[in-house]
C-alpha cells in the first residue's frame, strides 16, 4: 500500500469584525493607498505612517519579475503579490511605461507637481539629502528636524503625494513629443545652476530634437531674451518683431514668455525668418495660455521649444509668472527690455539678469510714453545698456571681434573730401547769381589772392564753381 503524505495544516488568524462604513464616505479600497502607487517607483521608500497604522508594516521588498515572465520566487505567503498595478488618475493614461525611468527622474518629476518653482527651502533640502531621500521622507512623514521643513508642510506634501503619479506624467510628455530633463543630463543648461538654491528641480521640454533642433543646452549657449509690456504700443510691437528677426538672422535663439504684446512680436519675428525661438511658460507645456496665443504656442511646439518648470496640466498664476522670469534671465546670455512701465513684470527679468551678471539692455522710447518710463529708468541708473538694433545686441553679448555691429555713419557728401583751405574758399563764394571777384573771396577766406585763384580753379574742375566774367559764382544745381 502506498503511503500518502499527511495533509498540510493551515493556521487561520482570527479576523476582526468589519466596521460599518462611515456616512458620506466611500468604502472603496482606493480610499487610502498610503502612497503605494509611488512607493514602488522609488527603491527603499517605506509607506507613510498613516498607511502603517492602518495596514501594518510593509512586507520585505522583493525583486519584480520581468514583464511577460513568471515570478521565479512564486507568490508570497498569503497569496498577496508585490507586483502591483499602478492606478493612474482620471486624466492619466491607463498603461505603465515599459521602461520605468530612474528613481532620480521620477522623484524630481513628482516634486515639480508638488512644490512651487524657485522654492529655496526645497533646494537646500535637495542639496543636503538628495531628491530621492527627500521624497522618501515625505512618504514616511519624516520629522521636521530631519528634512529641515515645517511639520505642517510635510503633512501637506504627504497628503498631496497620494493624488498623482509622476511616472504617468513622464509617459504623457513622451507622447507629446517632449521630455523631462534634470540636472546631470547632457541637455541640462548648466547656467541655470547660477540660481543656487532656487535652481529648477527639472524642466519639462516640448519639441522633438532633430538636426535642426539641437538640445536645450546647445540652444541656450547662444540665446537672448526679448521681453516687455503686454499692452505694448505699435512702436514696441514693431521694435520687438524687428529685434526678433534680426537676432534670428544672426544665429541667435530668441527666448521670451509667449505672452501678449512684446513677447508675441519677438517670437513671430524669429519665426518669420525661420529662426529658432524658445517660450518659457508659467504653466505646463500642454497648456496654451493666453488662449489668444494658442496658435503661436502650438507653432513654437513644432518649430521651437516650449519649456516649463511646472508639470503637465498645471495652470498659471500671478506668482508663477514672476518666478518664470528668473529662468528666462538665467537661461540666456542677455535680456533686452523693449517697453516696460515702472511696475512692469518685464523689469523683474532685467533685475534678475543683472543680479546673475548677465547683460541687461533696453530699447529707448518716447520720453512722453509711460510704457518706456521703466526702460529709461534702467538706462539712466546704469543698470542697462541702450540698444537700437539686433546688431548692437549681438555685439554686446556675442564673441569679441566676431559679432561686431556695422558702424553707423551719415551720408558722405562730395564737399566732405575737400581740404580745409579749399573748403573755406568754397564757403566764401556767395550764392548770388553775380558771384564775387577774387579779391572779395580771398578776403572772406583769409587767404592770399594767388592761393584763392588756385583753389577756385580746383573747385571749378570739380564742378563746384564757375567763372562769370571777372567774378566767380556757384554752379547752379538742376
Amino acid at each position: 500500500m502506498t503511503a500518502h503524505p499527511a495533509p498540510r495544516t493551515h493556521t487561520h488568524l482570527p479576523t476582526a469584525p468589519t466596521p460599518p462604513p462611515a456616512v458620506g464616505r466611500s468604502d472603496a479600497p482606493a480610499a487610502c493607498d498610503g502612497g503605494e502607487r509611488l512607493r514602488h517607483l522609488i527603491p527603499g521608500a517605506a509607506p507613510p505612517a498613516a498607511h502603517r497604522s492602518r495596514h501594518g508594516p510593509a512586507e520585505p521588498a522583493r525583486a519584480v519579475p520581468p514583464t511577460g515572465g513568471p515570478d521565479p520566487a512564486g507568490p508570497p505567503p498569503g497569496g498577496r503579490s508585490e507586483c502591483r498595478v499602478i492606478r493612474p488618475t482620471a486624466w492619466a493614461a491607463p498603461t505603465v511605461p515599459p521602461d520605468p525611468p530612474e528613481p532620480e527622474r521620477i522623484a524630481r518629476a513628482a516634486l515639480t507637481r508638488l512644490i512651487e518653482p524657485g522654492d529655496a527651502a526645497i533646494g537646500r533640502a535637495v542639496q543636503r539629502l538628495g531628491v530621492v531621500r527627500l521624497l522618501q521622507g515625505f512618504y514616511e512623514g519624516a520629522p521636521a528636524s530631519r528634512l529641515g521643513l515645517g511639520a505642517d508642510r510635510i503633512a501637506a506634501y504627504q497628503e498631496r503625494l497620494r493624488k498623482f503619479n509622476p511616472a504617468t506624467d513622464l509617459e504623457r510628455i513622451a507622447k507629446l513629443g517632449g521630455k523631462f530633463i534634470i540636472p546631470g543630463d547632457r541637455e541640462w543648461p548648466s547656467q541655470l545652476d547660477d540660481l543656487g538654491d532656487s535652481r529648477p528641480i527639472g524642466l519639462w521640454v516640448r519639441g522633438v530634437p532633430s538636426q535642426r533642433l539641437p538640445s536645450l543646452r546647445l540652444l541656450a549657449l547662444r540665446s537672448v531674451a526679448v521681453v516687455g509690456s503686454r499692452a505694448c504700443t505699435a512702436y514696441g510691437r514693431h521694435v520687438a518683431g524687428q529685434l526678433g528677426s534680426e537676432l534670428a538672422e544672426r544665429g541667435w535663439v530668441v527666448v521670451s514668455g509667449a505672452a501678449h504684446g512684446v513677447d508675441t512680436a519677438a517670437h513671430l519675428g524669429a519665426l518669420a525668418v525661420n529662426g529658432m525661438t524658445i517660450a518659457v511658460l508659467a504653466s505646463g507645456v500642454d497648456i496654451c495660455y493666453p488662449r489668444g496665443n494658442e496658435a503661436l504656442i502650438e507653432r513654437i511646439g513644432r518649430d521651437g521649444l516650449l519649456v516649463s518648470e511646472l508639470a503637465l496640466g498645471m495652470n498659471p498664476t500671478r506668482f508663477r509668472f514672476v518666478l518664470r522670469n528668473r529662468v528666462i534671465a538665467a537661461l540666456t546670455r542677455g535680456t533686452v527690455v523693449v517697453e516696460a512701465a515702472p511696475r512692469s513684470g518685464a523689469l523683474s527679468t532685467a533685475r534678475r539678469a543683472r543680479d546673475l551678471n548677465r547683460h541687461t539692455m533696453g530699447v529707448p522710447g518716447p520720453i512722453t510714453s509711460e510704457l518706456s518710463a521703466g526702460v529709461h529708468a534702467l538706462i539712466r541708473a546704469g543698470a542697462a545698456t541702450m540698444v537700437t538694433s539686433g546688431a548692437e545686441v549681438g555685439e554686446l553679448i556675442g564673441s569679441i571681434g566676431a559679432d561686431l555691429a556695422p558702424e553707423r555713419v551719415g551720408p558722405i557728401l562730395p564737399r566732405d573730401a575737400l581740404e580745409p583751405p579749399v573748403a573755406r574758399v568754397l564757403e566764401a563764394v556767395p550764392a548770388s547769381a553775380d558771384g564775387a571777384p577774387v579779391q572779395r573771396i580771398a578776403h572772406y577766406a583769409a587767404l592770399s589772392e594767388a592761393a584763392t585763384v588756385r583753389h577756385l580753379h580746383e573747385l571749378s574742375s570739380l564742378g563746384f564753381v564757375e567763372r562769370h566774367g571777372a567774378h566767380w559764382r556757384l554752379v547752379r544745381r538742376k
